[in-house]
């Protein structure tokens, strides 16, 4: 990532490593800028000024912040520190998965192509709407990589690698058919 291509698009079906590679991410950036060692055989990096996650948000009853809201809530924080020209590295998992799909694919787009523009910022967005990289194609400064799943049967085999482009991976109903759930709902009939 680079101030050329400073937009990482990551798709990938579930279970395929999406937040666990953010996830490292973020622990290497931090661990990297306390100088300490990171889990890498190699790590260049440029110096940040923040850095924003969005991943795993809980709601907040205290604060009557719904998980949806909460996660709108820490992408505005985020929008902010940015728009003061800090150097940041902002990571979203499944942004506004909290909502319906119409909703997350119009959110996830804006908030993408919003966050594009502060090219002294790196991005790094995983969702599961592929359809959003399709609009987000003209963009220049977005690379598309995602996680494979390669199929052995009906079974789903991750290989924790990145490549370049966008999944086609699709097994939500795959895993919940080899769980027998709808085997058991279907048992009352």
């Amino acid at each position: 990532m680079n101030v050329q291509n400073n937009v990482l698009f990551l798709t990938g079906a579930n279970m395929a490593g999406k937040s666990t590679l953010m996830k490292a991410i973020g622990i290497n950036f931090y661990l990297a800028h306390m100088g300490f060692p990171v889990a890498a055989t190699e790590m260049v990096f440029s110096v940040r000024e923040g850095m924003y996650s969005s991943i795993n948000v809980a709601d907040n009853i205290g604060l009557g912040y719904s998980h949806f809201y909460a996660e709108v809530v820490r992408v505005k924080q985020a929008a902010v520190a940015a728009a003061s020209g800090k150097r940041l590295l902002l990571m979203f998992d499944e942004l506004f998965k909290g909502t319906n799909v119409k909703d997350a694919y119009d959110g996830t787009l804006a908030v993408t192509k919003g966050f594009a523009h502060y090219q002294d910022c790196l991005f790094i967005v995983s969702t599961h709407i592929i359809e959003v990289a399709a609009a987000l194609n003209e963009e220049d400064n977005v690379q598309f990589v995602y996680m494979p799943t390669v199929m052995e049967g009906v079974v789903p085999r991750y290989t924790y690698k990145l490549e370049k482009g966008i999944t086609e991976d699709r097994q939500g109903m795959m895993i919940i058919n080899n769980e027998g759930i709808l085997e058991l709902l279907n048992a009352q009939d």
